[in-house]
């Protein structure tokens, strides 16, 4: 298990240095952030005199390194545009972001779970139809269109909840729900085909043929077997959720770090871009990196594969 932990971290700091450097030299090569700084009349030496004293006149390896050692230590530079840490500006964003993400996935994972088992249960019936319309649907209407629907139908025709913003728990449900509903599409298809795998096996038979009651054989022998992929999927989709949430926070104005991204990005604010890429691609790797040892840790063929 050591060797497939070492192995499995030094693989992530492979990546994470990956995403630092591509997302450097695209931020580098976006433009000049000394423009974007200084005044209209701003002579020629004092352009210069500002890029010295942001070290921009050093060469780009040199600049990358240096972002690197100060990026270790929680340093991620200071905003052009606001002139304020990026560090803070995205620790106060990380709190909303985790807000809404979590409560889509739990959301996602509990009920795609459910409608999953149902539709295995009833195979080739209406409900096992209806179950897969519903996925198939969640799954290729794209976000942006479908928070928009959300808004018009309970937002503007039955103002029952919030268009946008953050507040109470009524501004949470229309982004949480377009957020998840992908992701629960996927997730109960998953599970319908895990179910159905597992319910044709030897085992399942065996524990029938013993006389066992139905609700033990699913409960105690079906679904636990039918979880080792979902475990990989969850972990996909959470990762996932947090590259979705760049539309569903710009459409519902939820200030989280994917609307603060997407605000750098036309602001050219480069150092919060590569600061918000840096700790979303930071967050991916970490929840990828748990869900292999977890994985490794319940099925022990895993760890004799690596």
């Amino acid at each position: 298990m050591l060797r497939f932990t070492l192995g499995r971290l030094a693989r992530t700091l492979g990546v994470l240095l990956g995403v630092s450097f591509l997302t450097f030299m695209v931020g580098h090569a976006s433009g000049d952030p000394v423009l974007l700084i200084v005044r209209g009349d701003a002579t020629v030496q004092q352009k210069a005199d500002l890029r010295h004293s942001l070290g921009l006149d050093r060469p780009v390896l040199a600049q990358y390194i240096t972002y690197l050692s100060h990026a270790a230590r929680g340093d991620l530079g200071i905003s052009y545009r606001q002139r304020v840490s990026v560090s803070s500006l995205i620790a106060q964003r990380v709190p909303n972001s985790l807000e809404l993400s979590c409560t889509a996935f739990a959301a996602a994972i509990s009920l795609g779970f459910a409608l999953g088992v149902l539709a295995a249960l009833n195979r080739g019936r209406l409900a096992d139809h209806a179950i897969a319309g519903f996925c198939v649907i969640g799954q290729v209407v794209p976000g942006f269109w479908l928070g928009l629907m959300l808004v018009l139908l309970f937002a503007v025709h039955w103002p029952l909840l919030p268009v946008s913003g953050y507040g109470d728990v009524a501004h949470l449900i229309l982004p949480a729900i377009t957020l998840a509903l992908p992701t629960l599409g996927r997730m109960a298809r998953l599970v319908r085909a895990g179910m159905l795998e597992v319910l044709s096996s030897d085992f399942i038979r065996t524990a029938r043929a013993k006389g066992l009651p139905e609700r033990q054989v699913l409960l105690h022998h079906a679904t636990k077997n039918a979880l080792l992929p979902l475990i990989t999927q969850a972990g996909l989709e959470l990762g996932d959720m947090v590259g979705s949430a760049f539309i569903i926070e710009s459409v519902f104005a939820w200030p989280g770090i994917g609307r603060l991204t997407v605000n750098a990005v036309q602001q050219r604010d480069f150092l919060v871009v590569q600061g918000c890429v840096l700790v979303i691609a930071v967050g991916f790797v970490v929840i990828n990196l748990l869900v292999d040892l977890l994985y490794a840790a319940i099925d022990p063929r895993v760890r004799a594969h690596a």
